[in-house]
């Protein structure tokens, strides 16, 4: 069962009751990630997310540690383009230990100086990985060459430049506007009863400033690109994409089913063709990278200097036969089956569940039934992925990302179309 409540200063309060797990997990989603931040305070938010577990008013860094160990639960964080997440993985009796825990750190962190250098050294670590790391390094380079100069084009962990430059005054001023009522989302699943989470979010977030909800306020172009980054490395890392649709759009279940036709498993066009029948790569896929007023379709692999044109060219024979050719009825079949055996699988962790709440929340504003859904994608027919493919294939968005021993000049590939 799935309940809502808003509380007065404006925080969203979604839950889903979950009979027979042990497991409670619990979320404070913050809708504000790296696309609303200025360019020159790039990665703050990441930044803040890193420093609100490292000591309050009342524990330490390693007493919250502590704490969340001694009772067998896990306490994370992450931070994306749109939003961040605080979030506890407990039994169900260590329940209020945790909104406690997540409480303490949004509100009460202390941003010591010490502890400040400390996790600005860590994130530079952390930005070094990613660009020693080209599997990772392409997608971030593809980001920025396919959104341009829109704040969706910038990494989330910001740049060596931002991350040297901030200072303690920068993130109290950040959290300030980031922490307030309009702006939070709590979402919870598994063994819990909504009044008793209400009631307890209510007592540790109920003085907090109401505020507004972060607004997005420009929107990206789409536009064509082929972009050469020179590294010396042993393969080639691709990145193709074009537009793709955002994550309200109606037709978003006809994309679901195309990209898990295109490249979303080993029994996918892409990994069929390109690995398994011409063993030209190891790795290869695609996915869709939606947002709240725009998407992206990647495909992504990794070979050899002398085979990358070779495997473009597969690739775009590949979205091309999306537009010319309808999928077989079997194939249809078949993805459906798998988006569907996944999401049922998925239910099955309290993880997933409170992630979903909070994804519908953020950009729906409603909480789908499982029934709806599952209708969803069988509604789904060859001609609807037909007709997306037409709007989505177009050579006016596509971006070519790569990476390695290769310029353009050493690329033959400058005919860079869909037909």
């Amino acid at each position: 069962m799935i309940e809502k409540t808003t509380l007065e200063n404006g925080i969203r309060i979604v839950t889903e009751n979950v009979p027979a797990v042990h497991s409670v997990t619990i979320g404070i989603w913050v809708e504000s990630g790296s696309r609303h931040e200025h360019q020159a305070q790039g990665g703050i938010s990441h930044f803040v997310e890193h420093l609100l577990f490292k000591g309050t008013s009342r524990r330490s860094a390693l007493e919250i540690a502590r704490e969340i160990d001694s009772v067998g639960g896990v306490l994370n964080a992450f931070t994306s383009r749109e939003y961040c997440c605080f979030y506890a993985k407990v039994l169900a009796r260590h329940l209020p230990l945790a909104i406690d825990l997540l409480a303490d750190s949004l509100q009460s962190s202390i941003f010591d100086l010490d502890e400040i250098e400390k996790e600005r050294r860590v994130i530079l670590q952390e930005i070094s990985m990613v660009e020693d790391t080209p599997d990772d390094l392409v997608h971030d380079l593809f980001s920025q060459t396919f959104w341009g100069n829109h704040p969706l084009g910038r990494p989330v962990l910001g740049s060596r430049e931002s991350v040297k430059n901030m200072s303690r005054d920068d993130f109290l001023a950040h959290l300030e506007g980031f922490l307030v009522g309009g702006n939070i989302l709590v979402c919870a699943a598994g063994d819990l009863n909504h009044d008793h989470v209400v009631d307890r979010i209510a007592r540790v977030f109920g003085q907090m400033a109401a505020g507004a909800r972060k607004q997005v306020h420009s929107h990206p172009d789409y536009r064509p690109s082929l972009s050469f980054t020179r590294r010396d490395l042993e393969q080639v890392h691709i990145c193709l994409g074009t537009r793709a649709l955002p994550q309200n759009h109606p037709n978003r279940f006809s994309a679901y089913i195309l990209n898990t036709i295109l490249g979303g498993s080993m029994s996918s066009r892409l990994f069929q063709t390109i690995r398994e029948e011409q063993g030209l790569a190891y790795s290869i896929y695609s996915y869709l990278n939606s947002h709240s007023d725009a998407g992206a379709l990647v495909l992504y692999t990794a070979t050899s200097t002398e085979n990358a044109p070779l495997v473009v060219r597969m690739m775009l024979k590949e979205m091309q036969r999306f537009k010319v050719e309808p999928v077989s009825r079997a194939e249809l079949k078949a993805a459906k089956d798998q988006l569907k055996g996944h999401l049922l699988l998925s239910l099955e962790s309290t993880d997933n569940r409170m992630t979903r709440l909070s994804k519908n929340e953020i950009y729906l504003g409603r909480q789908p039934s499982l029934k709806q859904v599952l209708g969803e994608f069988e509604k789904v027919t060859a001609e609807s992925i037909q007709r997306l493919a037409h709007f989505l294939f177009q050579d006016d968005y596509l971006n070519l990302q790569l990476l390695g021993q290769i310029e353009e000049k050493q690329f033959p590939l400058l005919d860079l179309t869909l037909g």
